[in-house]
């Protein structure tokens, strides 16, 4: 049986700490692929820096040397703001039984769940994974989230629930941000090591993020 796992991002752009929330999350769940899907338009946040077609891009040159590491255009088919919401929509006119997909997330990411579209009703369309971030790991999401901690799984060492769930992942993350990325790309600085070497080399050939705003979103 096909195990699906999907993250969503702004990817502006898409750096090591992404893939390793993904791969993290492959490798505790033995999926069978992870989807990253580029945002068209993030709902919480400012316009991205990147249009849409860069970001998707470079998205797709991270994943290509990766297995079982897809790139979709999910969200990319019509201008409306992303809400996972909406994308759970299009998976499951797609014919995907979405209470068995894996829907990956930073832990940082997963603590603002509150403010999500469709809250709390989105929480059993799907099984959410939250990964550790630096700064936040997985495992404190449950002091973090007292209402939600009943919800929340271990993944170490569990069967899958029989029931959407937030499943934990406690796994080390590189220690790097979207942000970080663009100020040092704004300021002349190197990011080799903070993105693939094919992502790097985009962001040059396109002058990308050259005068990008020091803060945004991750």
């Amino acid at each position: 049986m096909t195990r699906l796992g999907v993250l969503g991002g702004t990817f502006d752009p898409i750096h090591r700490g992404h893939l390793d929330v993904a791969l993290a999350a492959s490798r505790a769940l033995t999926l069978s692929r992870v989807w990253l899907v580029p945002s068209h338009i993030p709902p919480h946040r400012r316009a991205p820096c990147a249009s849409a077609p860069h970001r998707f891009a470079m998205t797709a040159l991270a994943a290509q040397s990766i297995p079982d590491l897809l790139v979709s255009d999910l969200e990319m088919e019509d201008a409306s703001p992303s809400y996972t919401s909406a994308t759970l929509d299009r998976l499951a006119s797609r014919g995907i039984d979405t209470t068995k997909l894996f829907l990956i997330t930073g832990a940082d990411a997963f603590r603002e769940i509150g403010t999500w579209k469709d809250f709390p009703a989105i929480l059993d369309r799907c099984h959410f994974v939250a990964v550790s971030r630096p700064g936040q790991p997985a495992p404190a999401l449950r002091q973090l989230l007292p209402t939600l901690s009943q919800r929340m799984v271990d993944v170490l060492g569990a069967a899958d629930p029989a029931h959407p769930s937030i499943l934990l992942v406690d796994a080390p993350t590189a220690p790097v941000s979207s942000t970080a990325i663009r100020e040092r790309l704004r300021n002349g600085e190197s990011i080799e090591g903070l993105v693939p070497h094919d992502v790097a080399h985009y962001i040059r050939k396109h002058g990308l993020y050259r005068d990008a705003p020091l803060k945004d979103f991750e």
